[in-house]
């Protein structure tokens, strides 16, 4: 498999990369896992990414696109490559703050 098609939900954090976001690497952590249990309960998570993400993706519902190998930051790569279609990860920790990511192709 040479690239893979994911959508995700980012939160910023005050210092994490290109960063603008006033909220604490705490307040990030604690809102990112709310997020992740309401998606576990049911929720859209394409409707959860145009409401709370940072990143410009999230008025797509978070569709960053494909991508192939080397495109994404490490911890993100490896987890959208290591999931099946349809499948939402965990809190991901990378440089530019938390995601949940959902593979969607």
């Amino acid at each position: 498999m040479s690239t893979v098609r994911a959508s995700h939900i980012l939160l910023m954090y005050q210092g994490s990369a290109r960063s603008t976001a006033t909220r604490s690497k705490a307040e990030a952590e604690q809102q990112i896992n709310a997020l992740a249990e309401q998606i576990r309960g049911g929720a859209d998570f394409g409707d959860l990414a145009k409401a709370n993400s940072d990143c410009p993706s999230g008025a797509k519902g978070g569709d960053l696109g494909s991508f192939g190998k080397g495109q994404m930051v490490k911890p993100f790569e490896v987890a959208a490559f290591g999931m099946d279609v349809g499948q939402v990860s965990g809190v991901i920790e990378t440089d530019f703050g938390y995601h949940i990511i959902k593979r969607t192709g």
